[in-house]
């Protein structure tokens, strides 16, 4: 009779600790669907302010979990997928430059799109590792230096572009190098909105 009324216990007890995982999981889920779709629609709303917002959008919300509804963390995503696109592109012009025989005009021009490109990734760099130690008693100063650092990223992806103008300058490399420019141009246009709506904001998080 003890041993029967033991067992009983033993069970109930299961199904209680059963009970509390399975409205814990269901917690989780009832509230995660919520959480995304708020952050989206941050990410969404933020994007607006930017030139190319569908850009915008397309590459930042699959971070949605991360950015949450962060201004600083938005502007810190943007920076970090404009770096690697453009880190991209310039391996890629490298490996043009080294594999294709191009003509002189080309290949100097392709020599100094990869120079000012190293600028802008410079330029970058220094926003990324800048943003993360942003605090209230220096945000005013940061912020100064993010907008002009990567506005002159900005200003070096227009100068690559300029230097592939012409229609001397057609061709293969002219059309694969054009293409990645605008994109990481784009986005580097993007990422000083966003860095813009931080500043405005003046949130601390």
């Amino acid at each position: 009779m003890q041993g029967s009324s033991s067992s009983s216990r033993h069970v109930l007890a299961i199904l209680l600790i059963i009970l509390q995982i399975t409205s814990s999981i269901a917690k989780t889920f009832s509230h995660k669907p919520y959480h995304t779709k708020r952050n989206t629609e941050y990410i969404r709303s933020s994007c607006t302010t930017t030139t190319y917002p569908r850009l915008c959008y397309r590459s930042l919300s699959i971070y949605a979990s991360k950015i949450n509804t962060s201004p600083r963390l938005i502007a810190h995503t943007a920076l970090l997928i404009t770096f690697r696109a453009s880190k991209s592109t310039s391996r890629l012009m490298r490996k043009i430059a080294r594999t294709h025989r191009l003509k002189p005009r080309v290949a100097a021009a392709m020599a100094d799109c990869i120079e000012v490109i190293d600028d802008s990734i410079d330029e970058l760099q220094k926003s990324i590792g800048e943003i993360v130690r942003i605090r209230r008693s220096n945000f005013v100063l940061i912020m100064s230096d993010l907008q002009t650092w990567v506005s002159a990223a900005l200003t070096d992806e227009d100068t690559c572009m300029d230097g592939f103008s012409g229609r001397a300058m057609n061709g293969y490399a002219k059309m694969m190098v054009r293409k990645r420019i605008v994109k990481i141009a784009h986005l580097t246009s993007n990422a000083l909105a966003l860095i813009n709506n931080y500043a405005s904001s003046q949130i601390l998080d």
